[in-house]
């Protein structure tokens, strides 16, 4: 193995080992044999030089003048947090010791916000004497420039886009009946989390701006974001709120099976069609019952369920009326909610205050009415993210909801100029409010860039 594969081996490793920490705590057996492992790698490298020093040059990884382009784009989910928490190089000297690298790994698992001072000096503090980090040098330009607390974070959307390709590639190893990789699932599902906690706001406008690249893959990871804000703002702990989003992730793999023809069909279905469609729940859950082990049993009783309605009028049909798990319900929502708000070969993409009208006709029919009002309050009518003109003509960006008044979000002016004025429509004098929503595919087209 040469030297740059010998690096890129170790940095591997000790991802691997900041990702056993991240699931299972810094003290679990599971994460200190992924350190010791990683360790025994990195003195492999050091053995052969005194020093060995990793940048971050934009969102990439690199060591002398080598970018690590392909693993850069394995790791951004923890290039992101790196740069979070305002480390760009990483240089571990030769008299390294494992002890050393276990209390690095722990502090790169503790909150950012639980973290005191300047975080090279809590390393030095804790005794870690052989592993420095610091920010790179930025040129003038780049230190004028200018930021915005609204704007998406660097990374966000590599990070969202990671994620995606992950969910595709196991739907497609379920499908062809292969072993998953449910680790690495597991910590994508994490990073998300992790970001809603923080970036919610630019999630939600991120996954807004998704949501017009049609396609299964995206409409499940947005079903699967929305399902983790819902069920964290429910009060659910972080375990709970992982498993439900990667529940969502699967709900719909039974839709997989049947054939696309039949999915994009833009008339009506026939019967056998139909009948074809509201078998995906159970054949859905057969499939992930193959995969208990690796996911555990809350996708198969999300895949089966989310269809049943909270009456149980719906499909598959009960013999026995057991009431509707409640991450179904969440999921059954988030599903809906997602669906109606994509444009499809069959629909046009309706208005957000369209969608809260069709959703709350089947309050207590279709969903659970506590639930459904708790969906919107979170949310709101109009949901981060939204192209809307006001009353008096302007053009506005959804940036914040008011959850005591649902209809009447914070807004960031964008037509005419100047733009970016932030208007609380709640507390307008003059009785501002939205008047309509544009459509990103037509009249609002111009203006998604600003979401």
């Amino acid at each position: 193995m040469g030297n740059t594969e010998k690096i890129e081996s170790s940095f591997k490793e000790f991802m691997t080992a900041y990702q056993a920490a991240r699931l299972y705590g810094a003290g679990h057996a599971l994460a200190k044999k992924a350190v010791e492992k990683a360790y025994l790698s990195l003195q492999d490298v050091l053995a052969e030089r005194g020093e060995l020093v990793i940048g971050i040059i934009g969102e990439e990884l690199a060591f002398d003048k080598e970018i690590f382009f392909d693993l850069s784009n394995f790791l951004k989910p923890f290039i992101i947090e790196l740069k979070n928490r305002g480390i760009e190089r990483i240089a571990f000297s030769r008299a390294l010791n494992s002890e050393e690298l276990n209390k690095f790994v722990e502090f790169l698992v503790i909150p950012k916000e639980e973290l005191k001072g300047d975080p090279a000096n809590y390393l030095s503090l804790s005794g870690v004497k052989n592993i420095s980090i610091s920010k790179v040098k930025v040129s003038e330009a780049d230190s004028e420039r200018p930021t915005s607390n609204v704007e998406i974070p660097p990374g966000l959307q590599g990070m969202y886009d990671v994620s995606l390709n992950n969910v595709s590639a196991d739907l497609t190893k379920i499908m062809n009946m292969e072993v998953i990789e449910a680790f690495t699932l597991k910590l994508a599902i994490s990073n998300i989390v992790n970001n809603l906690g923080v970036y919610y706001k630019q999630m939600f406008k991120l996954a807004a701006v998704k949501r017009y690249d049609v396609g299964t893959f995206t409409h499940l990871l947005n079903v699967s974001i929305l399902s983790m804000h819902f069920s964290s703002r429910l009060g659910f702990n972080k375990d709970v709120v992982m498993d439900i989003g990667l529940s969502a992730l699967f709900h719909d793999i039974g839709k997989l099976y049947i054939s696309r023809k039949t999915i994009r069909k833009p008339g009506q279905l026939t019967a056998q069609e139909f009948a074809q469609m509201e078998s995906h729940t159970v054949l859905g859950a057969k499939l992930l019952l193959q995969y208990v082990d690796a996911i555990g049993v809350m996708p198969v009783v999300i895949c089966y369920e989310h269809h049943m309605k909270h009456d149980l009028s719906g499909y598959p049909k009960q013999t026995y009326k057991n009431k509707q798990h409640l991450a179904s319900a969440i999921v059954s929502i988030c599903d809906v909610y997602d669906a109606l708000s994509q444009r499809r070969s069959y629909k046009s993409d309706y208005p957000p205050n369209m969608i809260y009208d069709i959703m709350m006709r089947g309050s207590g029919t279709g969903f659970d009415p506590d639930l459904l009002n708790v969906f919107f309050k979170t949310i709101g009518v109009w949901p981060i993210g939204s192209i809307v003109a006001l009353s008096d003509q302007r053009i506005a960006i959804v940036t914040e909801e008011n959850e005591d008044s649902i209809f009447l979000p914070v807004v960031k002016i964008v037509s005419p100029k100047p733009e970016g004025e932030i208007i609380n429509l709640k507390e307008s004098k003059d009785g501002l409010k939205i008047d309509h929503y544009l459509s990103p595919w037509a009249e609002g087209k111009e203006f998604l860039n600003s979401v």
